[in-house]
This record gives structure tokens, sequence and C-alpha cells, in this order.
């Protein structure tokens, strides 16, 4: 039986590597797209766009000028002389924001009344206009200590100090390419194992099968076992980069991540054979893949927190391999999160791809004969 089965997945192998489109689709579109998205995915801000309109001119507001144009968050593209000025440069996207220092900042200051400094920001990109609004609160927040500490003054009763657990440098490279590893295996593995029967059937070879000594589990398992080798090489490979090139700590064990990885590639080969299984040509299983994987992406917490979808919705996620790998992954990166912990994320894809390959086989079989 292991004999056979071997067989048929070095033809496997052979029918994914012939064609030079093939294994290009299959090996260079997954290295390019984590270093894409490591490089252009990111939450971070930098060179935010600022026009400056400073009415008080004196050493302190140029003072807290000096802080943004130290920060490497922002970058001043224009002084402004006149608040007619203001609105056309925020309508035309000249900047993202605006810096106004009224003309009795320095006087308040002295006086100790709140001295007011007001930021007109472009709220069109809501997510980008709250991140460069953060980025304002911290630079005045480090003028206000500054000012306190050289003027000899009694600073406020409670001062809030920060510490971010896990990404103490708050970098959203660290949760996006952990995430990529997810991402990239599934949409590889449901392609390769979506089109296997469907190819045998376009080409004509289904019927071979029928008159061949292998057992439909045994055809099964051999067009498993390619994506499954595949998905484990490009893993690998991804983490590597993850690790050597853009610097995510690895806090974890890797025997856990690839416990995870197993899992998880079991899930995703069984869905991508059911959907291979129901095909009848290459193109309904391409059709078949790309509506399962957009979803699962979708739903998986990639991006979107999970905990701010609709609640039937979040139902709805407990049934896509994806977001249970998005926890593990994570986890054992970022946390360090031991194999126990994770047996609640573990289980779940045991029992996806159970289901799935069950139900692969049956519909097989009862196209098979």
């Amino acid at each position: 039986m292991a004999r056979r089965i071997f067989s048929l997945m070095i033809k496997e192998f052979l029918a994914i590597l012939r064609d030079k489109k093939s294994r290009v689709v299959v090996f260079v579109p997954p290295i390019i797209q984590v270093l894409v998205f490591g490089y252009a995915a990111t939450f971070d801000l930098k060179n935010v766009p600022y026009a400056i309109y400073n009415e008080d001119s004196s050493g302190v507001s140029r003072q807290l000028e000096a802080g943004f144009k130290g920060s490497p968050h922002f970058q001043e593209v224009r002084r402004i002389g006149s608040n007619g000025e203001i609105a056309p440069l925020i309508d035309r996207k000249g900047a993202l924001l605006v810096i106004h220092i009224g003309p009795q900042f320095s006087r308040d200051l002295t006086a100790e009344r709140p001295a007011v400094v007001q930021v007109i920001v472009d709220g069109r990109n809501s997510n980008t206009a709250l991140l460069a609004l953060n980025y304002v609160r911290t630079v005045i927040t480090a003028f206000n200590d500054t000012y306190v500490s050289d003027s000899g003054r009694a600073g406020p009763p409670a001062r809030l100090e920060t510490r971010a657990w896990f990404n103490p440098n708050l970098e959203s490279r660290w949760f996006i390419v952990p995430g990529i590893v997810g991402l990239l295996l599934l949409v590889v593995t449901i392609l390769v194992t979506a089109l296997s029967v469907a190819r045998e059937r376009e080409q004509g070879t289904f019927d071979q099968l029928l008159v061949t000594p292998f057992r439909p589990a045994e055809i099964l398992i051999g067009k498993a076992l390619p994506g499954f080798i595949i998905g484990i090489g490009e893993a690998t490979v991804i983490i590597l980069i993850a690790v050597f090139w853009f610097r995510v700590p690895l806090n974890g064990s890797p025997a856990t991540l690839y416990a995870g990885i197993v899992l998880y590639l079991f899930s995703t080969v069984a869905v991508g054979l059911m959907i291979s299984s129901l095909s009848v040509t290459q193109q309904q299983g391409l059709l078949g893949a790309f509506l399962f994987v957009v979803p699962a992406v979708i739903l998986s917490g990639f991006t979107t927190p999970i905990a701010n979808m609709p609640h039937l919705i979040q139902q709805i996620t407990y049934l896509n391999p994806m977001r249970y790998f998005m926890v593990i992954i994570r986890g054992v990166f970022l946390e360090g999160t031991p194999a126990s912990a994770l047996l609640g994320q573990f289980w779940p894809l045991a029992v996806i791809g159970l289901f799935n390959m069950a139900l692969a086989g049956w519909m097989f079989r009862r196209r098979l004969y």
C-alpha cells in the first residue's frame, strides 16, 4: 500500500512540476509576496506630511516645533501664515495635518494656564488619522515633560507610563509577517490540491484510475501528500525569512510551531481535495478555491479582529482553519505560547481536516465507481 501511494505521489509531483508555469506559480509568488507584505503591509506611519502655523514665534513654541522636526514620524512640508491657507492645503492632500500654535501659547504657559495647540487632521482615512494623532500626542507629552523639568515647576500629580508587552517597539511588522505564513500556505495548498482531481478529469486520465489497483483512499492520500510537502517546504522558507530577514522574534518552541503547521496543512489540503472532488474542470477548481480563500482570509483575524465582527459572523469563523492558525503562529512567535495552551486551537484543525477528508473521500468514491 505504501509503495502504491508513493508512486502516485511521485506522479502528482511530476504533474505539478512538469509545466514551467506551474513551477513558477508554486514557488516564486510566495517568496515575492512575503517580501512585499513584509515591507508594504504595515500599520506604522513614517514621514507624515504636516504644516506648521505658529502665531507665537517664541522660544517655547519653537521648542515644540523642534519636537515634530526631530521625530521620524513627521515631515514638515509647509509653513502657513494665515487661517485661509489651512482648508485648501488639507483639501488637496498637501498635508495630512496642520499644527496650529496660537498667539497666546507662551503667555499661557508662563501664567500656568492651559496652552492650547490645535491639530487639524485629514480624516478621510480614519485609521491613518488616528495613528497620526497618537504620534502628535507623543510629541506634545514629551514637550510637556521637558518644559516642566526645565522650568522647575511641579509636575502633574499622576504621570502615565506605558509599556507594550510582546512587541515593545510596537512594530506592526511583527504582527503582520507571521500572519503571512498562514495566508500563503492557505493559498498555495488550496490551489495545488483543488486542481489535482479536476486535472485528471480535464485531461481524460481520470478513467485510467478505474483500471488501476489503487483504492480510493490510496488515491486520495497520494494526491494530498504533494500539497502537504510543498506546504511544509514553503512554511520553512517563509519562517526563515521572517526570523532572519525581518528580525521577527521566534519566542516559542519550533516543535510547537510545526505541530500547528502540520495540522493546519492537513485541514487546508483536505478542503482543497473536497473542492477538487466537486470540480469537473480546472476552471471550476480555481473558482471553488477562490470562493473559499477570500472569505477565509477576511474571517481569520489576519487584519480585522474577530471580536469586532458581528456575533453571527464570529460564529461562522469557527469553521475557518485559518482562524485557529493565526492564534497559533502569532502566539508562538510573539508570546512564546506553549503547546499545552494551544490545544484549544489544535483539535479544531484536526476535526476540520478529518471531516473534509472524509467528505472528499466519499465524493471521490462515488465519482470513481
